[in-house]
């Protein structure tokens, strides 16, 4: 099936968060009008090719109206951080399953999902990996990203609808630290992925390692090739920046594990 070159109404979930900001007006050639949505405020729609709707992704009848209309779905929706299992539950595990369901009921083909480098946390940073090495969550909201990744590939296999999961590296204005030299991906190249992950057809239930072309990759993407993604940017410029901050203490998790600090976060105890 031929992959159109733009949607009539496309669905932004996250829009209130950090990356849902910065790609509220990067979606907009992608389609004549983008639904944005957050449990949070979004602010007011700014013109006729913008839908403001509020939705908590945990309300599965919610969601379901917010997909009602749309062709496709750009899923950044949910908590980003590391937390206690419970709150990660309603959001990134309820939530992923009702986007899916909602996506089977009314008809959506496409999904762009917000995955995470998280996924495979406990993997060192000496390691390099492909999207076929096995899984190793660093916490609960790798877990998540985990599991979205499986409901991907069954929303597939079962009922057909193509998925790009993203697995995002650290998306920010510059690379903050020695890890984010390896996991930056500038916001130029994350619009990219997303629109390759978007139009790039038959992708069946793709994996895709989010991040720029920086020196030092742990990540290898060539099980993505299909999707022509090519990054322009590079972590370079901001070396000598990052490099002249203290080093990190032997042993700590930002300098030893691909997911960083969030390898010992928790446990989370009342």
């Amino acid at each position: 099936m031929s992959q159109p070159s733009r949607f009539h109404r496309l669905l932004l979930t996250g829009a209130a968060g950090g990356l849902g900001k910065v790609l509220r007006e990067r979606v907009k050639p992608f389609a004549e009008i983008v639904r944005l949505s957050d449990i949070a405020e979004v602010g007011a729609a700014q013109g006729a090719d913008e839908e403001v709707v509020a939705c908590d992704l945990a309300d599965k009848a919610a969601v379901d109206a917010l997909v009602a209309g749309c062709d496709a779905i750009v899923h950044l929706g949910g908590v980003s951080v590391e937390r206690p299992f419970e709150q990660i539950l309603e959001a990134n595990i309820k939530g992923v399953f009702h986007i899916y369901e909602a996506a089977r009921r009314h008809g959506v083909k496409r999904v762009v999902f917000a995955s995470s480098n998280h996924v495979i946390g406990f993997y060192k940073q000496t390691d390099r990996i492909d999207a076929s090495a096995r899984r190793r969550p660093d916490g609960y909201y790798g877990l998540s990203k985990s599991f979205g990744e499986d409901m991907a590939s069954f929303y597939f296999d079962r009922y057909g609808i193509e998925t790009v999961s993203l697995r995002i590296g650290s998306s920010f204005p510059e690379p903050r630290d020695r890890r984010m030299m390896s996991t930056w991906l500038s916001y130029d190249d994350l619009t990219q992925l997303v629109q390759k992950a978007l139009f790039t057809p038959d992708v069946g239930h793709t994996v895709v390692y989010g991040a720029s072309a920086n020196r030092d990759l742990w990540w290898d993407n060539h099980a993505a090739a299909h999707l022509g993604y090519e990054p322009k940017d590079s972590s370079e410029p901001f070396r000598a920046k990052v490099e002249a901050q203290p080093a990190p203490a032997p042993g700590d998790p930002g300098a030893v594990y691909q997911g960083g600090a969030f390898t010992a976060q928790g446990p989370f105890e009342g």
